[in-house]
């Protein structure tokens, strides 16, 4: 079948019709409710919390895996429309939670949809545990007798929840933001976002102005909130005069943000801005993916706390936040993590945190990024080759990486002594596509390296 299917430890993701269906997403959940009674016994009261995102096919879909996990003979709780993150805090939040399951695809276009797996912690599974529901997946679920099904209910409450967890943070600069009244233009595509972040904005005291509000599904452009896609916040910003722009995906656990004068100013600047401000005022490490833009690292480096780098992965992040004792993390995709809250990307907790920063200085976005060292990050993706990604590798570490230092954690990273740029090649984790990301401070030198990179894999792939 042409149409993409693609699992992974952390989930399912794949094309609505064609390679996901209520089928599959039944099949999924009774394959989640076998691996939740293989490790002991469930618990009166214990159910699996199924959310989803606001696409149109998110329906049928969480209905359909509710099914499965009853069929496996664990409880269902159906919480409808909501951010990820949403979902994924009122699991950690209820001791009765065995897990989560979301329907979802994150930024993925339209015609997509997935499920993804979380622990009773709120936490996305890990992989030795995405692999074992795999294999579950694959060779068929263990289904209950007629004497012990699983029953389904509604569980409502997860957004206005989360909405409260948020203003509760001590490091949420409240009265701060109150008292400068920002002027907010936030762009939800109509994806779950918007059912969060304009009702959070208000109660923080900015004036919000909102495209996408809806949120039905009905992306009406591509939704991943990258700078080439946000073109019409960034005229919305430039024509109200308002102080900041902020753009989520569909399941807002990413956001990107316009500055002042209507210019998207990259992703990752979100997790650099928020660790900014969380590192006023708890010390301790930083963590994000390999993937991610130095402007993150110069953060910490600035206020002389460890930097660690992780494989790409919102589980892989968290489990290295643990393990460093990390007060803030996340990927330089706009997604932030912070361990007061949840180990979890947050985009609504990310707004929050940004406004503080800026209430806090007195500054708008633009104005905290005037002295800062900037850099040309280039993504591209290449068609994933069905060639060895050793083969890819080596070709690229003997052509460009006889200087540099090499990280083979997940696919190749090369990496320059003097800070000056960095490559990093991988398969994607979501897509059937190999990732291509370099950054320089250079602007030329970034598009030259990574059509470089691309060169030598084409000439992995055609030789012999």
């Amino acid at each position: 079948m042409d149409a993409p299917l693609i699992i992974s430890p952390s989930g399912i993701r794949g094309i609505v019709g064609l390679t996901v269906t209520p089928e599959l997403a039944a099949r999924y959940g009774a394959a989640f409710g076998s691996f939740i009674r293989e490790r002991g016994p469930v618990a009166d009261g214990g159910y699996v919390l199924v959310g989803r995102d606001s696409r149109t096919s998110g329906a049928f879909l969480a209905e359909a895996a509710a099914a499965g996990l009853c069929a496996a003979g664990v409880d269902a709780r159906l919480s409808g429309i909501g951010p990820t993150p949403t979902h994924l805090l009122a699991v950690k939040d209820d001791e009765s939670a065995l897990g989560g399951l979301i329907v979802t695809a994150s930024h993925n276009p339209v015609e997509w949809n997935g499920l993804k797996l979380a622990g009773p912690d709120g936490l996305f599974v890990t992989p030795v545990q995405g692999e074992r529901i795999t294999q579950l997946f694959e060779a068929g679920p263990s289904y209950a007798d007629w004497s012990s099904p699983g029953r389904v209910a509604a569980h409502p409450g997860v957004v206005e929840h989360h909405i409260e967890r948020l203003l509760a943070l001590d490091l949420v600069a409240t009265d701060a933001i109150r008292a400068a009244r920002p002027q907010v233009v936030v762009d939800c595509v109509h994806g779950a976002g918007a059912l969060v972040m304009p009702e959070l904005l208000r109660r923080l005291g900015a004036e919000v102005d909102g495209i996408g509000l809806t949120a039905d599904g009905r992306f009406p452009r591509n939704p991943e909130p990258t700078p080439e896609n946000l073109e019409e916040l960034c005229s919305r910003v430039r024509e109200t005069g308002a102080d900041v722009g902020f753009a989520v995906d569909p399941d807002s656990d990413r956001l990107a943000i316009v500055d002042e004068s209507g210019q998207a100013i990259g992703e990752d600047w979100t997790l650099a801005l928020a660790a900014e401000y969380v590192l006023e005022h708890r010390r301790g490490s930083v963590v994000t993916n390999l993937s991610s833009s130095q402007v993150i690292e110069d953060v910490a480096l600035d206020a002389g706390v460890p930097f660690h780098r992780s494989a790409v992965g919102e589980a892989r992040v968290a489990a290295m936040m643990v393990e460093t004792e990390a007060v803030i993390g996340g990927e330089g995709n706009g997604g932030v993590m912070l361990p007061d809250l949840n180990l979890t990307r947050d985009a609504p907790l990310a707004g929050a945190l940004v406004l503080s920063l800026c209430a806090s200085r007195g500054a708008r976005v633009g104005e905290l990024l005037a002295d800062r060292r900037h850099y040309r990050m280039v993504k591209r993706k290449i068609a994933r080759p069905a060639v060895a990604m050793e083969k890819i590798f080596g070709t690229l570490q003997a052509s460009l990486g006889s200087d540099a230092v090499s990280d083979v954690t997940d696919g190749l990273r090369l990496s320059w002594p003097d800070r000056s740029e960095w490559l990093h090649v991988r398969p994607s984790g979501t897509e059937p596509i190999l990732r291509v990301i370099v950054e320089s401070i250079d602007h030329d030198r970034a598009e030259s390296l990574a059509t470089e990179a691309e060169d030598c894999v084409a000439r992995a792939v055609g030789s012999p």
